[in-house]
């Protein structure tokens, strides 16, 4: 069995917390990570400030922002916007308890 490996190459800002990605198969993704914008990790990234300091990382080849968050290029290459949603939506609701501790 043949397992892909993708990159990401490029991307640019499309709006506040969208990104058009694209990878080295030459197939490009429009993503909203506003969803998904919650818990330790993701929910800095609500700032837009923060948000607009997505970088390419090289070596990883996948995106990455200041606070060390990053997305694993599969899940890049592979988003489900509706499945990224519930995601989000389970860790917004986890986030006071992430608070609390």
């Amino acid at each position: 069995m043949t397992h892909k490996l993708y990159r990401v190459t490029d991307f640019q800002r499309i709006s506040e917390y969208t990104l058009q990605v694209t990878f080295n198969d030459d197939t490009t993704r429009v993503i909203n990570f506003r969803p998904v914008l919650y818990g330790e990790v993701f929910g800095p990234l609500r700032d837009l400030a923060l948000f607009t300091q997505v970088q390419l990382d090289h070596n990883a080849r996948t995106l990455v922002w200041p606070n060390g968050a990053d997305f694993d290029p599969e899940t890049l290459h592979n988003w489900d916007p509706l499945a990224m949603a519930q995601l989000g939506q389970r860790w917004a609701a986890a986030e006071p308890a992430i608070l609390a501790t």
